[in-house]
Parts: C-alpha cells; structure tokens; sequence
C-alpha cells in the first residue's frame, strides 16, 4: 500500500526551475524592503529620542531601553510578516 508519507519527500524535490527563480527574486526583494524598513525604524527611534540610544544602552547598561526598541522591531517585523503573506 502507498502511503502518502513515503511520497512525500520525492514530491519535494519536484520544482520547476523558473518557479524557482520567480521564489528566490521575489525572497531577495522582500529582504531588502525588510532591512529597508528595520533600518528607518531605528533611526526613527535614535532620532525621536532626547538621549543618546548608544550610551543609555551601552554605557549605562539601560535593559528597558533595549526591551523597548527589541518591541518595536519584533511589532515592524510582525507587520512585514503580515503584509508578505498576504
């Protein structure tokens, strides 16, 4: 009896190549416009800021700072996510 477990891994590696390459341009495109976009959000932040972003989290070891901008980043990216599955 063929069981469709055991099919499985051999219907993975049926992939046309030109899909293929539409997949890889269409990942690269959406890595860029992902960095794009966590690179203007941080600098949103360092330029919104009263204080220097670097010296509160390196110098003065300021955790809560860090947890805030990891916050922010974690809602763009969940944002990102969003809009590249739909």
């Amino acid at each position: 009896m063929l069981n469709l477990l055991t099919i499985a891994p051999v219907l993975g590696l049926a992939v046309e190549l030109d899909k293929l390459w539409t997949t890889i341009e269409t990942t690269v495109i959406f890595v860029a416009f992902g960095l794009v976009v966590f690179a203007l959000a941080f600098l949103i932040i360092v330029l919104v800021a009263p204080f220097s972003v670097k010296k509160e989290i390196e110098v003065d070891q300021n955790t809560s700072l860090a947890i805030i901008i990891g916050a922010v980043i974690i809602g763009v990216a969940m944002i990102i996510s969003a809009a590249v599955h739909s």
